[in-house]
């Protein structure tokens, strides 16, 4: 509306400059009509960012009260978004999801939370187990998905968690499955973590050696086929 109000002064400044006429009157209306054509630019633009402003704001507000679903981010593969870890660490971190994640909804509530660092050995408080969901809770649902739940185990590992952190301590005190990891007496996910990369490392030289046991025995049924077939021929003829 500004715009071509500006534009109709214009041309009435323009008529008026040709007809040799010298109008103050009009030169004022025309800086007015440009200075409250900039004043609605911002208001359109600050109405815009309110909007934007006010629309996340109820929505974090109605997940909060419950009245709205938070937007699910895409199905992640953990094993190549978590590169630090090797796949049996990101197994074993899934079966302690699981055994925790008591309704089978595939997240861990405030109440599982509590029961787990409870079994871990490490009571928290209301408070403190509803701040350890937030420091990963990167959907505002109030609790903890699988992807959240290995973001514990990898903030910990990057030393993104302060001393005193609940999720720093239920980092140290989570058990690895000694069992699936190959590590006896493996009592915190830290040390596990390391001696995991040598049996891996051992692992892969045994599965070498396998590959290069079973290249020799065909090597030698090979040359064994061909001695065979030269000692018959040698009768044939």
């Amino acid at each position: 509306m500004a715009s071509q109000e500006l534009a109709q002064k214009l041309q009435r400044r323009l008529q008026l400059e040709e007809s040799g006429t010298t109008v103050e009157g009009e030169a004022e209306a025309v800086k007015g009509a440009a200075a409250a054509g900039e004043v609605e630019d911002r208001s359109c633009l600050t109405a815009s960012a309110g909007a934007e402003l006010s629309a996340k704001l109820c929505r974090r507000q109605d997940i909060n009260e419950g009245a709205a679903q938070p937007r699910r981010a895409a199905v992640f593969n953990p094993y190549t978004e978590f590169k630090e870890f090797s796949r049996r660490q990101i197994k074993d971190m899934e079966r302690m999801f699981r055994l925790y994640d008591s309704g089978r909804d595939g997240y861990i509530d405030l109440m599982e939370l509590k029961l787990m660092m409870e079994k871990l050995g490490a009571p928290q408080t209301h408070l403190g187990l509803k701040n350890m969901i937030k420091e990963v809770d990167e959907d505002f649902d109030g609790k903890l998905s699988f992807r959240e739940f290995l973001l514990i185990f990898h903030k910990a590992a990057a030393g993104e968690l302060e001393e005193d952190s609940g999720l720093l301590t239920l980092a140290k005190l989570s058990e690895i499955d000694v069992s699936i990891e190959g590590v006896k007496g493996a009592k915190n996910f830290f040390e596990a973590k390391a001696q995991a990369l040598s049996s891996a490392s051992k692992f892969e030289a045994e599965i070498k050696a396998e590959q290069d046991e079973r290249k020799r025995e065909e090597e030698e049924r090979k040359h064994r086929r061909a001695a065979f077939r030269e000692l018959k021929s040698a009768f044939t003829q």
